[in-house]
């Protein structure tokens, strides 16, 4: 496993904050919101990273193109839900890194045209951020923000270059284990 970008402590504390705009309240009342959103807005791709927010999401029949997991709910082992996928692809990525295996999963999968769900072997997290790289314009990509809401990020020109500069500051190690 090569592993290409390591979260340093100064980027942990910073990405606590929301990437996107932050949509607070119950599981019901954030679904209410973003479908008004998707609503208006009509995203080409939903990609969804988390189990809490890609089963939500799922519930409430909006279903990603990329869902994201690792069957475990704030650092705690969750049941996997059943999610209806063209393809399933399992991948290793430690915890505050992000591998090649899966940088090069959340690629094949974008440019792929069947929904894909990605089981993460260690943390989803970061994963976010290549998500962002990879999703078409005007996708959205949505994360669980912990005890507020959820975040959704809208993929644009401006949001991709923030995160390439969060990804420049991680530390690129390229070590193999």
């Amino acid at each position: 496993m090569t592993i290409v970008y390591s979260l340093t402590s100064e980027l942990r504390i910073k990405l606590k904050n929301p990437l996107g705009m932050l949509i607070r309240g119950s599981f019901e009342e954030t679904m209410k919101i973003l479908k008004k959103i998707m609503k208006k807005e009509a995203p080409v791709a939903i990609i969804t990273v988390g189990d809490t927010v890609s089963k939500n999401l799922t519930r409430n029949r909006l279903f990603p193109k990329l869902l994201i997991v690792d069957n475990r709910v704030m650092r705690r082992e969750a049941k996997p839900f059943q999610f209806q996928a063209d393809k399933t692809i399992n991948v290793n990525n430690p915890q505050g890194t992000i591998t090649e295996e899966a940088i090069k999963a959340i690629h094949e999968a974008m440019e792929s045209d069947c929904r894909v769900k990605i089981i993460v072997k260690g943390e989803e997290d970061l994963l976010t951020l290549i998500a962002v790289l990879y999703a078409p314009e005007n996708s959205f990509v949505v994360y669980g923000q912990p005890y507020e809401g959820i975040v959704v990020i809208k993929v644009t020109p401006d949001k991709r270059a923030e995160i390439v500069e969060i990804l420049k500051a991680m530390e690129n190690v390229r070590k193999a284990k």
